[in-house]
């Protein structure tokens, strides 16, 4: 069950608040945020100095806090805020505060429904997570790459396990890092580690590590691949076996490795956002075939379409198809699907969205001052002092748009232009 299926489908445009200007009674208020099914406005507003509240449409919840930062909505609709009391942090959901406390928090992180949040936290100056309001048992001197598992079952980060002083070049390269799941340290340790990745059930952890000033490669469940590399980027899992993929530096030019053996030669100036297909037969990349010019590849095989710029790949459900953004000189973004450039060019564009029926794909673009949804290369229901990134009905024939035109929120479900 997907969570737009409790959602409102019926077509049509709806006022979910009136106004959203910042209220008489209140010194300013904080950028409006909404929830993923378009029903909630909520915002950070100060009532007085050291005085921070909660907004949610027109109302503003009871709890007030001496700070508060970092909002945003869980997938489930939850309105998720950093705050400070009696010069502690926690988060609090729809304003109701986390128990436990803590020195500082931050990185918000959710399961791929919502009902798990993780953050970053800090400690009597030691490092780790908390999940659902509960710390890891063992914090660290250090951690970075924190990430929460799609499932929302396990948490992990690169740490700190080794104290170093200062200029203690020896203790560093014998290596002080490694990656922490649930709390628990890898045996193994690196001179660097970054950016943790769970497999597709969070039965494993794999990671980017340095073995030596020169020397890079894969991690998985602490065990380096035994081929060494001259840089590495974010490994991902196939979907449907153990093996893992990575982007990795050989010769001067990128390829992929499989377990530690080449999987496409190293050809590419650039090689990253390495994603398999659900069932594992296709293996998308960003790539640069020639210096300075991007564009995606597909099992090898790079598109003919490219730019100066290629972010935000993004694969639809069934993961036959492939969009990302492509940019021209910091000047012009469009919408790259399948090989092909979209018409449009904006002054600004956010990640593609497809339809669960993979047929369709929907972005978010800003120009000349205004924001509108595009579908199908179609701008739908005109241009918007405010969107936000739009959403699919389960059957892929409607498109939800949240929007702003004078301070006030509008519900919006559309067809889909075919």
């Amino acid at each position: 069950m997907q969570l737009s299926d409790s959602w409102d489908w019926e077509s049509g445009e709806r006022v979910v608040a009136e106004s959203l200007a910042p209220m008489e009674e209140h010194k300013w208020q904080e950028e409006i945020q909404v929830s993923p099914d378009g029903e909630t406005a909520a915002a950070i507003v100060c009532i007085d100095d050291g005085e921070f509240g909660l907004r949610m449409n027109d109302t503003v919840l009871d709890n007030t806090f001496e700070k508060a930062w970092r909002p945003c909505f869980s997938p489930d609709g939850r309105y998720c805020v950093f705050v400070q009391q009696d010069e502690e942090w926690t988060l609090a959901e729809n304003g109701e505060p986390w128990e436990e406390r803590y020195g500082f928090i931050w990185n918000p992180q959710f399961s791929a429904e919502g009902n798990v949040i993780a953050t970053a936290v800090q400690q009597d100056m030691e490092y780790g997570m908390s999940v659902n309001g509960t710390a890891w048992e063992n914090l660290y001197e250090n951690a970075n790459g924190f990430t929460l598992s799609a499932n929302g079952k396990r948490s992990a980060a690169v740490v700190q396990v080794k104290s170093l002083g200062q200029a203690d070049l020896s203790t560093f390269r014998e290596g002080i890092y490694t990656v922490a799941v649930d709390g628990e340290a890898w045996e193994s340790t690196f001179m660097n580690a970054w950016d943790p990745v769970f497999s597709p059930y969070a039965h494993r952890v794999a990671a980017q590590v340095r073995l030596s000033l020169y020397d890079y490669t894969i991690a998985v469940e602490g065990t380096p691949w035994p081929i060494h590399f001259q840089c590495v980027w974010n490994p991902c899992f196939h979907p449907n076996s153990s093996s893992v993929a990575a982007p990795v530096r050989q010769g001067g030019k990128w390829g992929v490795a499989e377990d530690g053996n080449m999987l496409w030669k190293p050809r590419y100036f650039n090689c990253w956002q390495l994603q398999y297909s659900p069932d594992g037969s296709r293996l998308y990349a960003v790539v640069a075939p020639e210096y300075g010019r991007f564009t995606v590849a597909m099992n090898e095989k790079p598109w003919t379409i490219t730019a100066p710029v290629v972010t935000d790949l993004t694969l639809s459900p069934d993961g036959t198809r492939a969009a990302a953004l492509g940019n021209h000189d910091n000047k012009a973004w469009h919408i790259m699907l399948d090989g092909k450039a979209w018409q449009g060019r904006y002054d600004m564009a956010w990640k593609p969205v497809f339809s669960a029926d993979s047929r369709s794909v929907a972005a978010r673009v800003r120009i000349n001052g205004k924001y509108a949804i595009i579908v199908n290369d179609r701008h739908v229901n005109g241009e918007f002092d405010k969107v936000w990134d739009p959403a699919f009905s389960p059957d892929g024939s409607k498109v939800l748009i949240r929007g702003m035109r004078n301070n006030t929120l509008r519900r919006i479900v559309a067809d889909v232009p075919r």
